[in-house]
């Protein structure tokens, strides 16, 4: 039997209106969305090593795996995260946790006594698992970041919690950090010895953690940090009319610069790409108004866009055509955490993120999505 015309109309308006429904209940409901991203993040991106050991799989393949410390790190912070809402348990992030201590990193060439920094990558070489040796700051900030709130979920382990983050913060200090840059260094081999010493990530600007770590140790060299550091990206935003910053500068006591193109890892080392994007998540919580400033500037290019996209030149031509998570993610949270800053358009722009299930074959965005979730909508 032959539908009409208007039969078929009707149905796909009906399809339609049920679809937008979906939706908007999805996206109006928020701790339905946390959940949801939570469990879908770790059945998919978390992998068992053996019973008392996991790691964060980063390669979007289950039959090559990829540990990375950054990966680590970021789940030792969701699951924290979730275990506040009852979702997680502490068993649950020791796994994560006696994974990072298992492949923590030496320093020099004894290699006796490892610190308390992670190795940077592991994978599976001939059928065995190897390690790649040197520290990467992001993954090393993020898993003391976890420590510390964990220590808030789980207060019988908060002792042994605290414990590891001195440690841990401890050698950020001793072996991530450059006291003529008044920054962080963006691992521990990038030495005094090094051309890349006075080499800076941008997104490993944390100005609350900072704050955190201060708080934990009284250690004024966090302070020294988060200064110089602030000051170094307020300097790289105020530099082009967009406000953006490059994934990585080069920086000094009091200047700052992008690098050029394949500096560190690719064409766009010097460009709002991959490593930059992250930037607005790590300063979404900052009162500083340094942070502030950098954040309003940034945030304002962005609200003037049609739509954003996968990254930017600094002077925001764009780098791509398509959207991506990895980059509307971190902007979602810096707009729900700073509302009534004249760049509200961007949290209904950016929800698009949550309005499809959370991606199993890209670990980046789901991640950074998963995050958005935990935190933005609080």
């Amino acid at each position: 039997m032959r539908l009409s015309k208007f039969t078929w109309f009707l149905t796909a308006l009906i399809a339609i209106i049920y679809t937008a429904t979906l939706i908007v209940i999805r996206i109006e409901n928020p701790h339905h969305i946390q959940a949801e991203s939570y469990q879908r993040w770790r059945e998919t991106y978390i992998i068992k090593q053996s019973a008392n050991r996991a790691f964060v799989n980063t390669s979007n393949n289950r039959a090559k795996p990829v540990a990375l410390s950054e990966g680590q790190g970021y789940g030792l912070y969701v699951t924290a995260a979730a275990g506040q809402h009852g979702w997680a348990k502490s068993r649950d992030f020791d796994q994560l946790l006696n994974y990072y201590l298992a492949h923590r990193d030496y320093v020099g060439n004894h290699h006796q006594t490892p610190t308390y920094l992670m190795q940077w990558r592991q994978y599976k070489k001939n059928g065995h698992w190897a390690s790649d040796i040197n520290s990467a700051t992001d993954g090393d900030l993020f898993i003391a970041m976890a420590l510390h709130q964990a220590a808030r979920v789980w207060p019988k382990r908060a002792g042994y919690y605290r414990n590891l983050e001195r440690h841990l913060t401890s050698d950020i200090l001793a072996y991530e950090y450059n006291p003529h840059t008044r920054s962080l260094t963006v691992g521990d081999w990038a030495t005094s010895k090094s051309k890349y010493y006075r080499l800076m990530r941008t997104s490993d600007v944390a100005p609350t953690f900072f704050d955190t770590f201060y708080q934990s140790s009284h250690d004024q060299r966090w302070r020294i940090v988060k200064n110089g550091m602030l000051d170094h990206l307020a300097d790289l935003s105020a530099q082009h009319r967009t406000g953006l910053v490059p994934d990585f500068a080069w920086v000094t006591a009091d200047s700052a610069k992008p690098v050029k193109p394949w500096t560190v890892a690719s064409k766009n080392d010097g460009n709002y790409s991959a490593n930059a994007c992250r930037v607005p998540m790590m300063l979404a919580n900052s009162k500083d108004p340094r942070a502030q400033k950098t954040l309003t500037r940034m945030m304002k290019f962005f609200s003037q866009r049609s739509y954003v996209t996968a990254g930017y030149t600094l002077a925001g031509k764009k780098l791509n055509h398509y959207q991506s998570a990895s980059f509307s993610a971190p902007i979602f949270l810096a707009v729900s955490r700073n509302r009534n800053h004249g760049y509200d358009n961007l949290f209904a722009s950016q929800k698009f993120i949550f309005s499809k299930p959370l991606p199993k074959d890209n670990y980046y965005d789901a991640t950074l999505t998963t995050i958005a979730a935990m935190e933005g909508m609080n």
